[in-house]
C-alpha cells in the first residue's frame, strides 16, 4: 500500500515537472536568425554546385564549413543576445539549459566529421550531419512546440536515406542535403516565430 502510494506521488511529480515546464517554455532562439541561416545554406549549395567551385572534396568541405560557422554565428549570437539582454532570461545559466542539453549531439558531430574525413568516408558526412543535427531538435521536446520535435524526425529520416544512398560522388552534389537544410532550417524557423506569438518582435 505503501509504495502504491509513493509510486502515484512520483507520478504527480513527474506530471507537475512538464507541466510547469511546457508553460516555461524556452525563447532563447530567433525564427528570424534560423531562416537565414536556411538561406545562407540555399546560397551556399549554390556556390557549391557552380561549375567555378573547385570539384574536390577538400575544397566542399571547407565550404560547408564557412556555411556551418556562418549558421551558428547567427543562432547562437542571437542566443547570446537574448542571454544578456532580455528581461526574461535575467542572465541565469538554468534559463539557456535546453541550449545546453543541444550541445552534446553538436560536439559528436564534430567528432564524426573530424573521424570521416580521416578515413575519406566524404560521402557520409551529409547523412551523418542531418542525423546528428536531428538529435539536436530532441532536448526542446518539452521546452518548445511539437513541430520542432517535427522537424528534427525529418532531418533524421533525411539523414538515413542520405547514408543509405550515398554513392562514391554523393559529396561533390551539394544540392540534396543543401535543400534539406534549407527546408529544415525554414521550418524551424517558422517554428520559432510562432512560438513567440510577437511577444518579443525584435527576437522573433
Amino acid at each position: 500500500m505503501i509504495a502504491h502510494h509513493i509510486h502515484d506521488a512520483l507520478a504527480q511529480v513527474r506530471q507537475l515537472r512538464e507541466v510547469v515546464l511546457e508553460k516555461r517554455g524556452f525563447h532563447g532562439y530567433s525564427g528570424i536568425a534560423r531562416v537565414v541561416a536556411g538561406m545562407i545554406a540555399l546560397v551556399g549549395t549554390a556556390v557549391l554546385a557552380s561549375p567555378a567551385y573547385p570539384a574536390t572534396n577538400l575544397a566542399h568541405l571547407l565550404g560547408w564549413g564557412g556555411v556551418l560557422a556562418l549558421a551558428l554565428g547567427l543562432n547562437y549570437g542571437s542566443l547570446a543576445r537574448w542571454f544578456l539582454c532580455d528581461s526574461e532570461a535575467r542572465r541565469e545559466l538554468l534559463r539557456v539549459l535546453p541550449a545546453i542539453d543541444a550541445v552534446p549531439p553538436l560536439a559528436v558531430g564534430a567528432l564524426f566529421s573530424i573521424l570521416f574525413v580521416k578515413l575519406q568516408l566524404y560521402p557520409y558526412l551529409p547523412g551523418m550531419w542531418m542525423c546528428l543535427y536531428s538529435l539536436a531538435h530532441f532536448p526542446y521536446r518539452l521546452s518548445l512546440p511539437k513541430a520542432n520535435y517535427a522537424v528534427g524526425v525529418g532531418y533524421l529520416l533525411c539523414g538515413a536515406a542520405s547514408l543509405l544512398l550515398a554513392g562514391e560522388d554523393s559529396f561533390m552534389n551539394p544540392w540534396p542535403m543543401g535543400l534539406v537544410f534549407f527546408a529544415g532550417e525554414l521550418a524551424g524557423g517558422i517554428v520559432l516565430y510562432r512560438n513567440h506569438g510577437g511577444r518579443n518582435g525584435q527576437h522573433a
